[in-house]
């Protein structure tokens, strides 16, 4: 999950795995699968780095585990 801004300045997490698409109206509304959407404060590019930095962040303990139980 990826932490996001509200307009209103609130955090909140959202699971990026159900983000359907990210518009510009000025601001990001990401829309979900279920059609729901957030306006937030973070650009597409923001929000695209915050993604690939939780999938990498993953990986690596994926990763970490994977070598760990290998004897």
């Amino acid at each position: 999950m990826i932490k996001l801004t509200k307009r209103n300045h609130e955090k909140f997490l959202v699971n990026h795995a159900q983000i359907e698409c990210i518009e510009v109206i000025p601001e990001s509304k990401i829309v979900m699968m279920n059609h729901d959407y957030y306006i937030v404060r973070e650009t597409p590019e923001e929000i695209l780095r915050k993604i690939r930095e939780y999938n990498a962040k993953v990986q690596d303990v994926h990763r970490m585990i994977t070598i760990e139980d290998r004897r």
